[in-house]
């Protein structure tokens, strides 16, 4: 089916209560974690959005009781100097997940074929060749037992505009917004034509996106991470390790532990 950002922008209110179906979603992920752990999984979680958007909040709220230490947040930013003299996916090559790993890329790869080509960081030929080589990435990982997750955070202009503002006027948010957002927003246009060419080009069998209308950033993060529960609890192999006889012996030892029924 063809993904329009169009059939995203209704804003509606998350129905339900949020608090408890957050921590629900959140203790459904540290499970997921868990089974990373026990089973040696691996795993990408990709944002893709507008700026402001609520990436980062959606992230914060994702890795809430997550274990910091088989879990990395890669904010992805332009490329230094020794990356771009590299092949433009070498800097995330250098960043995948090892086993037992999570990864979390806040943007990503896709900025060959969305900010490179909107403002001409790539010539017409590099980010065309980009949705093949996107694709190839994709499928090597998929097919190497990585897990992924593409999400795309989608917002009205309306709704952005809204949320300069609120960070222009908290002085502690300020620096959260510069002057490139407003290069970027005066190019919304193009940068939309560049999202629907990504999307017919990489939404595949192997790697799909997900779009999240992100209007209401209560109804988004619930979104948000119900897809990624339910991607990862679909992937990986949930099932909690047996008690380790000998580890159960030395309890029992130390302070007269039995196993439960």
């Amino acid at each position: 089916m063809t993904i329009s950002l169009s059939d995203h922008e209704s804003g509606a209110k998350y129905d339900g209560d949020y608090g408890d179906d957050l921590k629900a979603l959140q203790e459904r992920l540290e499970c997921v974690q868990s089974a990373h752990i026990t089973h040696g999984q691996r795993s990408i979680i990709m944002f893709e959005g507008w700026d402001a958007g609520g990436k980062g909040g959606i992230i914060k709220r994702l890795t809430a009781l997550l274990d910091p230490r088989y879990f990395e947040v890669w904010p992805i930013s332009a490329p230094t100097e020794e990356e771009k003299s590299r092949h433009f996916l070498w800097r995330f090559w250098k960043r995948l997940p090892g086993n037992r790993e999570i990864s979390i890329f806040d943007r990503s790869w896709y900025g060959r074929v969305l900010v490179e080509r909107v403002e001409g960081f790539a010539s017409e030929a590099e980010w065309r060749k980009g949705y093949d080589e996107i694709n190839e990435f994709e499928a090597q990982l998929t097919g190497s037992r990585t897990n992924l997750v593409k999400l795309f955070i989608h917002i009205t202009q309306e709704e952005q505009d809204k949320r300069f503002a609120d960070r222009l006027d908290d002085p502690w948010k300020r620096w959260k917004t510069g002057a490139e957002d407003y290069r970027n927003r005066a190019r919304r246009k193009d940068y939309l034509a560049a999202m629907d060419e990504m999307f017919a080009q990489t939404d595949t069998r192997w790697a799909p996106w997900k779009v999240i209308d992100g209007n209401n950033k209560k109804a988004a993060r619930i979104a948000a991470l119900t897809h990624v529960v339910e991607a990862l609890e679909a992937a990986v192999p949930m099932t909690p390790p047996d008690l380790d006889p000998a580890v159960v012996k030395l309890a029992h030892k130390a302070f007269g532990y039995t196993a439960k029924d």
